[in-house]
């Protein structure tokens, strides 16, 4: 059996492992476009703080380590996929080849959203997502260095983490009416607008970037809010999306992303995806979502491995998990934590020392919640909405003092473990 795998990131590395545990005598061929070892895009910002050199951000820490395990690894760009022959096309050193598989998983990941901003292509701006990005920031933002940083998103705010770190005067731009919009309340997103401004950052909320032109050696910046920046360096985080432009024409069903079923399998037999890349059934709502987190991207390339390899495995769902930690302020969401029309919800907000914590209901199920500055709650509120358990007279405590919820789970897990025996 011949396993091709699309993408060398922590997806496509896990299957490749998953694969050989189960298949000792399989080919399996890990394809990666970088002329880079498999590495961790979530490392990069450890990288630009210094606490890790550049083998801190591989996966795989022994350069031999697929080598032993007979995974070849491929550099070559993959320009189509052609399910009829079984085949794909890729671009190795500037030649155009045929490679042929009888399974493939495609873990191609995410690219960076650029912007339609007029000057986006000058020198200077970059994105924050390749080890070669790191490089050029790093270069590039020495003490004093102004900065500007378009977007304040999960993403943004982990190079924010970063750049902060490194002594430069930084502004952040993001176009919604709070930081990290995609994971927080308005509530908790003004919160970490507040702790960041505290910490020496500027952040303009609901805010573009309009223009940017060269001046000199440096970048002239005009914002919709009217203000003007001159800064010298630009690292635009402004969101992602699928890596999925080499599929059209495949016939693999895709819209946002690739549309997988609990196995991992896409619309054509044999082929799978698992990661980013993927569009996949949310545990929560039972629609199609794509959930960009690393141990999401694991689980599933874990299920696809195993029905590649001719087990049986599926998955629940995909769970919305979301930890940060912003400049030492730590903020968590999971679930449907935006609620949902009718339900019901509690709230407790200290702004003064950044505390909050909110809980989302339906009827007496817990299906979502957030939490700011406050970490002993995190692993009860994902028990429980995890578990989907009635609450029942608990709801009632948990409306009028939120900070309870660990008391709701310990006595729930008891009831249920009851029923069990």
């Amino acid at each position: 059996m011949k396993h091709v795998i699309i993408g060398n990131g922590p997806a496509g590395v896990v299957a490749a492992e998953t694969i050989r545990k189960r298949s000792p005598h399989d080919q399996i061929i890990l394809i990666g476009a970088e002329s880079e070892p498999p590495y961790s895009r979530m490392a990069i910002p450890y990288l630009l703080i210094g606490n890790i050199q550049e083998s801190g951000t591989y996966l795989r820490k022994d350069q031999d380590h697929f080598k032993k395990l007979n995974i070849e690894l491929l550099q070559a760009k993959v320009i189509s996929v052609l399910p009829e022959l079984k085949k794909i096309t890729i671009d190795l050193h500037g030649q155009t080849q045929e490679l042929a598989y009888d399974k493939l998983l495609i873990a191609t990941g995410s690219t960076p959203i650029r912007p339609p901003i007029q000057g986006m292509d000058l020198p200077g701006i970059y994105s924050c997502w390749t080890l070669e990005d790191a490089r050029n920031i790093h270069e590039k933002t020495d003490s004093g260095t102004r900065v500007l940083q378009m977007g304040a998103g999960f993403i943004g705010c982990i190079i924010l983490e970063a750049l902060a770190s490194k002594d430069i005067q930084l502004t952040v731009v993001e176009m919604e009416n709070r930081m990290v919009p995609r994971m927080m309340t308005q509530t908790a997103g003004q919160m970490i607008k507040k702790w960041v401004e505290s910490k020496g950052v500027k952040v303009f909320t609901q805010t573009k970037v309009e223009k940017i032109v060269k001046e000199g050696d440096a970048l002239k910046v005009s914002l919709s809010n009217g203000e003007t920046l001159i800064v010298d360096t630009i690292i635009s985080a402004t969101g992602i999306k699928a890596n999925i432009e080499f599929l059209k024409g495949s016939g693999i069903h895709c819209e946002k992303g690739i549309f997988v079923n609990e196995y991992m399998q896409t619309s054509i037999p044999d082929i799978y995806a698992a990661g980013d890349v993927t569009e996949s059934i949310d545990f929560s709502t039972g629609q199609r979502m794509i959930n960009a987190i690393q141990p999401n991207a694991a689980d599933q390339a874990t299920i696809a491995a195993v029905n590649m390899s001719g087990g049986v495995s599926n998955s629940t769902g995909s769970f919305q998990v979301n930890v940060l930690d912003t400049l030492g302020l730590i903020s968590s969401s999971f679930g449907l934590w935006a609620g949902i029309d009718g339900g019901e919800h509690a709230e407790l907000v200290d702004e003064l020392n950044y505390k909050y914590l909110h809980l989302e209901f339906s009827d007496d199920i817990l299906i979502g919640a957030t939490s700011l500055g406050m970490t002993d709650h995190i692993g009860a509120m994902r028990g429980l909405i995890q578990t989907k358990v009635k609450l029942g007279h608990w709801k009632d405590k948990l409306l009028g003092d939120p900070t309870k919820v660990m008391q709701a789970y310990l006595e729930k897990g008891q009831e249920q473990a009851s029923w069990k025996t």
